[in-house]
């Protein structure tokens, strides 16, 4: 089988069924299927017929949630089995959510303070995204045109998601018709977005009009941005990472965690599609540490630290403006790619337990809102 070099532990949860040959997911091509029955991809790469026709292959697997990199009536048209990841890195993406609005000034203080989130897609993030914001108290707005309204939880206009403290966009890309999501933030839309609004897009680059919004930017109007994804990856507009707030190398979903469960999730899919049992064998990850919160921290304080313990947004920032800013276009993007492949190891916080001296409920329900679990320190000697 041929595996994207990127995607982790695919021999660990294969358990020796498979020869596993890995390759660049963008410099895949045609001639490097010759003899090969199973593929694993992420979104850096296209699977079409100009890829797989002639070719042995008879099952496809990405490690994404989003599917737009896959022809899947070309895969059908040849009887050749699919499988995806949905749901796999969608904490991870939650997680760097939280930890980009905990970043940006008092957004967390605002948002726990009675403010409101508006999320745009309702899919496996959008409504992970959904959960974690009401565990949390947090008031959030839906927009999803694709869903019935009685399916998604408080769902509101486009124009009132907009209208919220902070925006975070999560829907799938798509050009279809009456509800594309290429471009849906264009000028228009960008132009209403208040001066203090938080946008986040974790999502596909071209959910917004990047050119649009570094024309809003250069007018010194507009949201604070914070952007992981861009149009023409891996190529990115330097003149629009110098005037966002935080930008990264779409890495939201890349933790430890979320890139193993992909990479599980697509083992057993493979392992069932050959007729064989998944094997039982356990994470190589191993258990997260323990956190222990200091004294005296409570409410967005004690949020804010247990989110940048396990994933601090500012270096993921610094490590792509120091790739690609003031660099010529292909070493930039050459080392876009690179931040992705040598990507640290970054756990979740969630599942983690937390150790503190809590003095108010309040403090273990934001605790636990988290997805964390509590514990009392120890009382001292």
């Amino acid at each position: 089988m041929l595996t994207d070099e990127n995607i982790p532990a695919v021999e660990h949860y294969l358990a020796g069924r498979a020869s596993v040959r890995r390759v660049s997911g963008r410099q895949l091509q045609r001639q490097h299927l010759e003899g090969v029955d199973a593929l694993l991809v992420r979104s850096v790469t296209r699977v079409n017929r100009e890829l797989l026709h002639g070719s042995s292959v008879k099952f496809v697997g990405t490690a994404t949630s989003g599917i737009d990199h896959i022809d899947q009536d070309y895969l059908g048209s040849r009887n050749i089995g699919f499988a995806y990841a949905p749901g796999s890195n969608a904490n991870s993406v939650v997680e760097y959510v939280l930890a980009a609005i905990a970043a940006v000034g008092d957004k967390l203080e605002t948002l726990l303070a009675g403010g409101t989130v508006g999320i745009v897609g309702y899919g496996m993030i959008g409504k992970a995204v959904a959960a974690r914001l009401a565990a949390l108290g947090i008031d959030h707005r839906v927009y999803d045109p694709w869903l019935d309204t009685q399916a998604v939880s408080h769902a509101a206009s486009l124009s009132r998601v907009l209208d919220c403290d902070v925006v975070t966009l999560h829907p799938e890309l798509t050009h279809e018709q009456p509800w594309p999501s290429f471009h849906l933030l264009a000028a228009v839309e960008l132009a209403s977005l208040a001066p203090g609004c938080l946008l986040i897009n974790a999502s596909r680059g071209p959910v917004i009009d990047n050119q649009a919004l570094l024309t809003l930017l250069r007018a010194g109007g507009g949201p604070r941005v914070i952007l992981d994804v861009w149009e023409g990856e891996p190529l990115l507009n330097h003149a629009l990472l110098e005037r966002v707030q935080l930008g990264t190398a779409h890495i939201a979903g890349y933790s430890l965690d979320g890139k193993l469960l992909a990479t599980r999730m697509l083992c057993d899919a493979l392992m069932t599609h050959s007729g064989q049992a998944p094997p039982l064998v356990e994470s190589p990850a191993g258990e997260a540490e323990i956190l222990v919160v200091p004294d005296g921290l409570q409410g967005a304080a004690l949020v804010r630290y247990l989110l940048q313990a396990r994933y601090e947004i500012s270096q993921d920032d610094a490590a792509l403006r120091d790739a690609t800013l003031g660099r010529e276009t292909a070493a930039a993007a050459a080392n876009f790619d690179l931040l992705r492949k040598e990507y640290r190891v970054r756990r979740e916080l969630l599942g983690a337990t937390v150790r503190g001296d809590y003095q108010c409920s309040r403090d273990m329900d934001l605790v636990r809102g988290l997805g964390c679990a509590p514990s009392p320190v120890a009382p001292r000697a």
